[in-house]
C-alpha cells in the first residue's frame, strides 16, 4: 500500500500539468538512480553489481504473480542451477533458493490476502505429506551420529521445498492457458540449455574453459577442471556439460524436457509451431548424446518407445531411422563402444557403480527401516552415496522411505492414467499429459543408474522432478474438467 501510494504520487508529478514539479521529479529520480547505481558499483565490482541489479529486477517481477515466479524457478533450473549469491550468511544462498522462496512467499501472500482461491487437494496430498514426514524423521534421527553443517541443512531444506512444489504448483496453475505457457517455457529453456551444452562442446577447449570460468562470479568452478571427459581421462572424448557442471545431470535434465516436448510434434494443438519444435528437439537430442550419459539415453529410448507404442505410432519409424543412422555413423562408434563397455561392466565407471551398489546394500542391511539420514553414515566403513536413486533413498530414509516414494509414484501414475481417456477430449491437454507421464517414466528408468532425482547436492533435479509431478496432476485435473467433445 505504501509503495503503491508513493508510486502514484511520483507518477502524478512526472506527468502532471506542472512543469516545475515534473522537472523536479525527473531530476530527483535521475539523481536517486545514479546514486544507487554508483553506490552499488562502488561497493561491489561491476559484474556483481550488474548481476545483483538483475536479481533485484527479476525479484520485483516475481512479486507480481506466481506464474512469473514459477517460470523463474524453471529458468534457474535450466540455465544456472548451481549459481550462488555473493553473500555469506553461514552458507551462500543460491539463485534456486531465492526463486523457490519467492514462489512460496508470493503464493502464501496471495492466500493470506484472499486473492488465492480455495486450496486444491489432489490424490498425492497425503502420500507426499507422508514422504516429507519420513524424510524429516530420517534427517533428525541421522543427527544422532553426524554433525549438522549449514550447507547440509540448506541442501536438505532445498529438497523439502522441491517436494513441496506438489502443493504450490497444483494450486497456482489453474488454467490450461497457464499450463501451456509453462510447457512452452520449459521447451524454450530446454533448447537454451541444450544449445549451451553443444556450444561449449564444439568450441576449442581453451575458449570453453575461459567462458565457463567467468561463472566463478556466481560460485561456479573455474579452470581446466570445468571440462569433463569419459572416465575423467582427457585423452578420451569430452562430455557436454553446458552450465550443469555434471554431464549426467545435464543428461537427466534433457530426458525430462525432451520427452515432454516430443508429443508436441503430433499434437493438433501444440504449444509451439512444429517448425520450431522439430529443430529444438534435434538440438536436445544432440546434446544428450554428447553428454555420453548411458542411463539417460536408456531412459529416453524407453520412454519414447512407450510413447510410440501406446499413442503416436508415427513416431516408431522415426525412432527406427534415427537408431539405424546412430548405429552406422562413424562419428557415433565411440559412443556405442562406451555404451557397450558399460553394459558388459568393463569400464572403470561401471565397475565403481558395482562397488557402490554392494556398499549400499551393506548399509541398508545394517539400517533397514529409517536409514541413516542425510549427513553421514554412522559406521566408519560405510558412506552415503550410490548411483541409483532407489538405493540412495533406502540409504537415507530406509526401506520405509523407499516404500513411501513408490507410493507417491504409484498414486501419480494410477490417477493420471485413470483420466487419460478424458484428456483425449482436448487435443492440447492429451499431448501435455502424456508428455509429463512419460518424461517421469524416462527419469525413473534413468534413476536406476543415477542418483540425481533425490540427491541433496543436486536440488534443482529434485525440483524439476517434483514440478513435473505437480504439473502432471494439473493436466489430469484439467482433463477431468474438460467438457465432453462429440
Amino acid at each position: 500500500m505504501v509503495f503503491d501510494t508513493a508510486y502514484q504520487r511520483l507518477q502524478a508529478a512526472l506527468i502532471g500539468p506542472s512543469r516545475v514539479k515534473a522537472t523536479l521529479a525527473a531530476v530527483g529520480v535521475a539523481v536517486a538512480t545514479g546514486v544507487l547505481i554508483g553506490a552499488w558499483i562502488g561497493l561491489l565490482n561491476w559484474p556483481l553489481a550488474l548481476a545483483s541489479m538483475a536479481a533485484v529486477t527479476a525479484s520485483l517481477f516475481m512479486l507480481r504473480s506466481t506464474q512469473i515466479s514459477l517460470m523463474a524457478v524453471i529458468a534457474v533450473i535450466c540455465l544456472l542451477p548451481f549459481a550462488a549469491l555473493p553473500l555469506n550468511i553461514g552458507f551462500e544462498p543460491t539463485l534456486l533458493d531465492g526463486a523457490l522462496l519467492m514462489l512460496f512467499f508470493v503464493w502464501f501472500a496471495r492466500t493470506v490476502s484472499g486473492e488465492q482461491e480455495t486450496f486444491i487437494n489432489t490424490p498425492l496430498t497425503i502420500p507426499t505429506l507422508i514422504f516429507i514426514a519420513l524424510a524429516l524423521m530420517a534427517f533428525v534421527a541421522g543427527l544422532g551420529h553426524a554433525s549438522l553443517t549449514p550447507n547440509t541443512l540448506r541442501r536438505f531444506f532445498e529438497v523439502m521445498l522441491a517436494i513441496s512444489l506438489v502443493f504450490v504448483v497444483t494450486n497456482v496453475v489453474r488454467s490450461e492457458r497457464q499450463l501451456r505457457q509453462i510447457v512452452r517455457a520449459i521447451a524454450i529453456l530446454g533448447f537454451g540449455t541444450a544449445s549451451a551444452g553443444v556450444f561449449f562442446y564444439v568450441l576449442p577447449q581453451e575458449w570453453s574453459i575461459r567462458l565457463l570460468s567467468l561463472l566463478r562470479i556466481v560460485r561456479y568452478p573455474a579452470g581446466p577442471e570445468v571440462l569433463r571427459f569419459i572416465n575423467d581421462d582427457p585423452e578420451r572424448p569430452m562430455r557436454a556439460i553446458g552450465t550443469s557442471i555434471d554431464p549426467n545431470t545435464l543428461g537427466a535434465l534433457l530426458v525430462l524436457i525432451t520427452v515432454l516436448i516430443v508429443p508436441q510434434l503430433f499434437s493438433p494443438k501444440p504449444v509451439l509451431k512444429r517448425v520450431f519444435v522439430a529443430p529444438m528437439l534435434g538440438m536436445m537430442g544432440l546434446c544428450l548424446i554428447l553428454t555420453f550419459s548411458r542411463g539417460s539415453l536408456v531412459g529416453l529410448a524407453l520412454a519414447l518407445l512407450v510413447l510410440a507404442t501406446i499413442r503416436y505410432r508415427r513416431l516408431l519409424p522415426i525412432l527406427i531411422v534415427v537408431a539405424i543412422i546412430f548405429l552406422l555413423l562413424p562419428q557415433t562408434q565411440g559412443y556405442i563402444d562406451h555404451f557397450l563397455s558399460g553394459v558388459q561392466g568393463e569400464d572403470r565407471a561401471t565397475q565403481m557403480r558395482f562397488g557402490e551398489y554392494k556398499d549400499a546394500l551393506i548399509l541398508i542391511s545394517r539400517y533397514p527401516w529409517i536409514g541413516v539420514g542425510f549427513s553421514d553414515a554412522p559406521d566408519i566403513d560405510l558412506y552415503i552415496g550410490v548411483s541409483s536413486v532407489y538405493l540412495l533413498i533406502a540409504e537415507q530414509m530406509g526401506l520405509i522411505g523407499l516404500v513411501a516414494f513408490f507410493l507417491v509414484i504409484g498414486v501419480f501414475f494410477v490417477h493420471t492414467a485413470s483420466v487419460y481417456r478424458r484428456s483425449r477430449r482436448n487435443d492440447g491437454l492429451e499431448a501435455i499429459l502424456l508428455g509429463f507421464q512419460l518424461a517421469l517414466v524416462g527419469a525413473l528408468v534413468g534413476g536406476i543408474f543415477d542418483h540425481y532425482l533425490f540427491n541433496i547436492n543436486f536440488p534443482h533435479m529434485s525440483a524439476i522432478f517434483w514440478l513435473y509431478i505437480a504439473l502432471g496432476l494439473v493436466a489430469a485435473r484439467l482433463a477431468r474438467e474438460s467438457p465432453h467433445r462429440d
